[in-house]
Parts: structure tokens; C-alpha cells; sequence
């Protein structure tokens, strides 16, 4: 199968099995999801999802967030790792965003990557899941994934990302970036992973998957 063969065969399954995928990140607005991104640096989605809400009954906007002290912010997030940089990062982007941004969460990848604690990948997911902007954030599940299937040569995530970019049209982007993490979970997860049981690596997946 050509790369394009493999693409529109991963892009019926994933359709099948997840035609409606939600946000995993529980959020109410662009800067809850921009703090829970942030905070899902090294850190399981669940976990973010369990602290988030002590967070934000103190601190669910920006102003509320720059006015509380960086040691009160570390405490509470302090289950999802990383929480000295994580506070540092979450009260300055709030200031920046109240003195910059007339305390919107900007809606353009330039100004969102200068904002503190704030890479790529979390600007993609800003950019495409609260301002339904295209993009394709490569988390770790679907730049192993893309490797798998034969769909980039899995040296760096931005060639995952500009492979993925080349391979689907846009409109589908923000889509399937959920689609795929889902699938990762459930189906193809990087341990004890079993490719014949695997729906879409037993079809497209790498020779490599089943030499043991």
C-alpha cells in the first residue's frame, strides 16, 4: 500500500470506531484549555482532569490566576509533576495574557508560543480545539502511531507533523488528531502492544511490528 492507501484506510477506521470524539481535557473556555494543556506536560490526562477543578474554583480566568501567589498555584497542581516550572508558567502566561491580550487567550500560534510554558504542541491544540484553527498537535500517542503505520519515518515529531499535514486534508485535522489518541489508548498502546489484534497495524503496520 502507498502512503496515501495507508492514510485513507486509517482515516475510514478511525471514523468508524470514533466518529464523534470529545476534548479529553476538561475545560470551559480557551484559557481553562490552554492551563490544562499546559499542565498535561509528562502527565496523564486523568490526572490533570482531577486537579483542574480545585484549580479553577480559585483561579478559572486569567486575573484570577496572576493574582494568586506562584506557591498557592504549585501546591494545588502539584499532583501532575513538573509543578515548580508548571506555576511559574501558568501565573506568568496570566499576566502577559492580562497586559498583552486585554485578558484573552490570544488566537494566533506567534503570540500563544510566546507565551511562557507554551510549545508548539500546546499552541496547536489551542489553536485548533478552542478556536477551531486547523492544526495537528503530535502528542507521543500519535507520533508512535504515525511510525507504526508506515506514515513518517518517526525521527522528530515536527516530521511526524509535517508527514500527517501532507498526508490528510485539513478540514479533517482537528479530527483526527483526537481520533488518533483515542486509538493509541485502547488499541495501540507503546507496552505490551500485540499488532495481529491491532485493527489498523494488522493491515498497514510495519514489518517490524511482527518480527519477535
Amino acid at each position: 500500500m502507498t502512503k496515501q492507501e495507508k492514510a485513507a484506510f486509517v482515516s475510514r477506521t478511525l471514523q468508524q470506531l470514533y466518529p464523534h470524539p470529545a476534548i479529553p481535557l476538561h475545560h470551559t473556555d480557551a484559557f481553562t484549555l490552554l492551563v490544562a494543556v499546559v499542565l498535561s506536560a509528562q502527565c496523564t490526562d486523568k490526572k490533570v482532569n482531577e486537579v483542574t477543578p480545585f484549580l479553577f474554583a480559585k483561579a478559572g480566568n486569567p486575573r484570577q490566576m496572576a493574582a494568586m501567589d506562584v506557591a498557592e498555584v504549585r501546591e494545588i497542581i502539584k499532583p501532575c509533576g513538573l509543578s515548580p516550572a508548571k506555576s511559574k508558567a501558568l501565573h506568568g502566561l496570566s499576566e502577559i495574557i492580562l497586559a498583552k491580550h486585554g485578558g484573552q487567550v490570544p488566537n494566533s500560534f506567534k503570540d500563544l508560543e510566546a507565551l511562557p510554558g507554551v510549545g508548539h504542541k500546546t499552541a496547536s491544540v489551542v489553536m485548533s480545539q478552542a478556536f477551531g484553527v486547523p492544526a495537528f498537535p503530535v502528542d507521543t500517542h500519535i507520533h508512535r502511531l504515525a511510525w507504526r503505520w508506515g506514515l513518517s519515518n518517526g525521527k522528530s515529531v515536527e516530521q511526524t507533523e509535517s508527514d500527517l499535514k501532507r498526508l490528510f486534508p485539513q478540514e479533517s485535522w482537528n479530527l483526527l488528531h483526537l481520533q488518533i489518541i483515542y486509538y493509541g489508548r485502547e488499541h495501540c498502546p507503546a507496552r505490551g502492544h500485540d499488532p495481529w489484534k491491532c485493527p489498523i497495524c494488522k493491515v498497514v503496520g510495519r514489518k517490524e511490528l511482527f518480527r519477535k
